[in-house]
């Protein structure tokens, strides 16, 4: 009989060691921040969505004018609360880098063929509004109305000095990864404005290691990361493919990571990391973002990482209620 008490009160210290080690009880937090995914943009419906799917042609009906990756668009982005914005790359033959998300021309645009194997003045004369339709192509509310607005990454950088901007390599070309290394060893503008990369793998891996400072994910990446931070972390410590990161964590997930949410922010903050939240997980390709009300409000008060949202018109302002 002794030796169960003693286990039990053994049992007990352990656990109460644990709590006090990864509670975020007494730890105020922080401000959370926002970040705006594609801007403000028109959204469609994730059900069914693969790679090959025109997402132009599946959007809701329009609430506002503004099309994804477009000055416009990054600017009302910024104004209703993001402290980034997501936006897409293409390095055209010509040597920019193309903002626009799609691999190909065909679905967004009056233009056909692949993105990145057009030049950036043949680039300038699309139409990028040209394929939306919210009612199966019986109307194209945005048809003749995003002409010449698909801008040049350095173009970007230079309108948004102050402002800064996680970038999706869209391909696998290493090349990619190399000429942004090289925008970003030749002007300070462009390495501030970097708050990150990701995407496509060889492209991300070739930027971060040509960068010193860069910050950045891949999809093997945040499981190297998250696998042993699941299982370590409730000893406070931070695997080494944690640090200096990005770590985006779905919000039905992250409460299962040892000292979320302050605790845990803190940890990756002292290794160089921010944590990012996206939507919940649900099996199977990459996750929504936080994108209402309902999602919104699992995020916790004094939650020091970002926000990954979709609706950013939307979650800026409840965001701003909540401070």
């Amino acid at each position: 009989m002794r030796w169960i008490l003693r286990f039990a009160l053994v049992l007990l210290i352990v656990i109460a060691g644990l709590w006090a080690a990864n509670t975020s009880m007494f730890s105020d937090g922080g401000e959370t921040q926002l970040l705006a995914h594609r801007g403000v943009h028109q959204t469609f419906p994730s059900d069914g969505v693969g790679n090959d799917t025109c997402t132009a042609a599946l959007i809701h009906e329009p609430t506002h004018a503004f099309l994804e990756n477009t000055i416009a668009s990054m600017n009302a982005a910024f104004e209703a609360g993001a402290s980034v914005v997501e936006l897409d790359v293409h390095l055209t033959p010509d040597g920019h880098f193309a903002v626009f998300h799609d691999w190909t021309l065909d679905c967004r645009t009056d233009g056909t063929g692949v993105t990145h194997e057009a030049d950036m003045a043949t680039l300038r004369e699309l139409d990028i509004g040209y394929g939306y339709t919210a009612d199966g192509g019986e109307t194209f509310p945005f048809r003749g109305r995003g002409v010449g607005l698909m801008p040049t990454l350095v173009q970007v950088f230079d309108l948004f000095p102050n402002r800064q901007f996680l970038i999706n390599f869209k391909s696998q070309r290493v090349e990619e990864g190399l000429a942004l290394a090289n925008l970003m060893d030749g002007s300070l503008v462009a390495r501030a404005a970097t708050f990150g990369v990701y995407g496509g793998t060889f492209p991300t891996q070739v930027a971060l290691s040509n960068v010193e400072g860069l910050r950045g994910f891949t999809r093997s990446a945040l499981l190297d990361c998250g696998k042993p931070l699941l299982a370590l972390g409730w000893s406070g410590y931070v695997p080494e493919p944690c640090r200096n990161t990005l770590l985006a964590l779905p919000i039905n997930i992250a409460p299962f990571v040892w000292g979320f949410p302050h605790r845990l922010t803190e940890r990756l903050a002292e290794h160089g990391t921010s944590l990012i939240l996206i939507g919940p997980y649900e099996g199977g390709g990459f996750s929504s973002g936080i994108d209402d009300a309902e999602t919104l409000a699992q995020v916790p008060d004094g939650f020091d990482g970002y926000v990954w949202t979709n609706r950013i018109e939307e979650i800026g302002p409840m965001m701003a209620e909540r401070r």
